[in-house]
């Protein structure tokens, strides 16, 4: 198999001596398999960065058939040489951080010693129990109000990116400032909640007293977010990954609102989220499934409520890393992928569970949408009327036979050659990887 490294080396043009940071996007609802991908490339890369999102993303890396979680902690850790950073644009529950990786390190020894190769920027938000709680009471009133829900994780990112937004949240340079004055802002936040929210329980003290000793903790790890990345752009050569949470289609401005998340999960959060020039941005990979998978509910153009829904859903073990709920299923929506191109300006695309395809007679590829029967350029931005399209499919033909053992372009079928060739052409953007299996040893990398 040909070399894995896919991460920009070198300095700008221009001659300034700054490093560019490739990154990698989910370019549908999520769960494409960036994990994966990020891992791939984190083999190679000396600082791995996340740049937005919380505990409310989940990854999934398999590592010596050792699987592993991640909500907070960017996928590169695994990799004991770089350094993982947790820019400004992240928020995080302190716990939950560390929870996540007590239960990692059960499962292997990959993240051993994670703190002393973990960086959080001082200018991340904090997450605390009570925007947790708020995040179900608020799911509970939708469905209430409405008869139907959000579908978020309850993880407390929305209500804590709202806080944000309404210049009432905390961050950790507030936590290991000065408690006495980080209490004093930490219990107005709370009794503004309990405003809010009457049927709320927040243990004031109880909580004070556990992100006290957290500050202790966390303390050796957090450092000027700002800084350090100007640092890493401008000092010696550097090969810089960062890694998106979520995905194109959960985007706060640019998703399928309101079924999305709180945060800028396309290219443009990845310069807010890590305090970096958009001139330092060099090649961006979107990560895109073969197939079309949504979790939660919201418009789904080429869902499939079907056999053929369900055979996606079994084969690719369709379940949330972060909820455990089921996936809806469906084929392949190259509209939305081609929307998803034109905010991110993809260099090349990840082609995962391309193995899932291999037991089907034929493939659908949605290529058109139909609206009140006249075909429309773009995709819309209100759910009403993404609800009202009409999908026209080109139909290619399987190749029925598995991909699963596949290690190079030459071991791929023909047919799933030119199934890879008809979304290349499609979206004119080359496919670069393939994924084929759950493990590193399964992602073919094609140039």
């Amino acid at each position: 198999m040909a070399a894995l490294s896919g991460i920009t080396n070198g300095t700008l043009e221009g001659g300034d001596g700054g490093n560019r940071v490739t990154v990698v996007l989910g370019a549908q609802w999520g769960d494409e398999g960036k994990g994966k991908v990020v891992d791939l490339l984190a083999m190679d890369a000396d600082l791995v960065c996340r740049c937005q999102g919380g505990n409310n993303a989940g990854h999934t890396v398999v590592v010596d058939s050792v699987e592993y979680d991640f909500h907070l902690l960017p996928s590169g850790v695994l990799n004991r040489k770089a350094i993982s950073f947790i820019g400004n644009g992240v928020v995080i529950h302190l716990p939950g951080l560390f929870e996540e990786a007590e239960k990692n390190c059960k499962k292997g020894p990959g993240l051993e010693g994670w703190e002393s190769r973990t960086v959080i920027s001082d200018r991340a938000h904090i997450v605390f129990d009570f925007h947790q709680a708020a995040d179900g009471i608020q799911e509970q009133q939708r469905q209430q109000q409405a008869g139907k829900n959000l579908g978020t994780t309850k993880k407390g990112i929305g209500p804590v990116y709202s806080s944000k937004a309404s210049r009432t949240g905390l961050r950790i340079c507030d936590l290991l400032a000065d408690f006495e004055e980080f209490t004093k802002k930490f219990k107005v936040l709370a009794e503004q909640y309990l405003n809010m929210y009457p049927t709320l329980s927040i243990d004031v003290e109880g909580e004070l007293q556990q992100l006290k000793v957290y500050a202790e903790r966390i303390k050796p790890l957090v450092k000027d977010g700002v800084y350090f990345m100007y640092q890493a752009l401008h000092g010696p050569a550097k090969k810089i990954l960062v890694e998106g949470a979520n995905a194109a289609l959960l985007d706060i401005d640019f998703g399928t609102y309101p079924f999305v998340t709180s945060s800028n999960c396309t290219v443009g959060g990845v310069c807010t989220g890590l305090g970096i020039p958009p001139r330092y941005i060099g090649k961006v990979y979107g990560v895109v499934k073969a197939y079309t998978t949504r979790v939660g509910v919201g418009a789904f153009p080429t869902e499939q409520s079907n056999a053929i829904g369900e055979l996606l859903q079994s084969h690719g073990r369709e379940f949330g890393v972060t909820t455990g709920r089921k996936r809806r299923c469906g084929w392949l929506d190259l509209v939305l992928v081609r929307y998803a191109h034109m905010i991110n300006g993809f260099s090349a695309i990840a082609l995962t569970k391309l193995d899932i395809l291999d037991g089907l007679e034929e493939i659908k590829v949605g290529v058109e949408y139909c609206l009140n029967g006249k075909r429309i350029p773009y995709f819309p931005a209100n759910q009403e009327v993404l609800n009202k399209v009409d999908v026209d499919y080109t139909t290619l033909p399987g190749w029925k036979c598995s991909t699963v053992e596949a290690r190079s372009s030459s071991d791929l079928p023909e047919n799933a050659k030119k199934y890879i060739r008809f979304i290349e052409e499609y979206l004119q953007v080359p496919v670069k990887w393939v994924g084929v299996g759950k493990s590193r040893e399964s992602i073919i990398k094609l140039f």
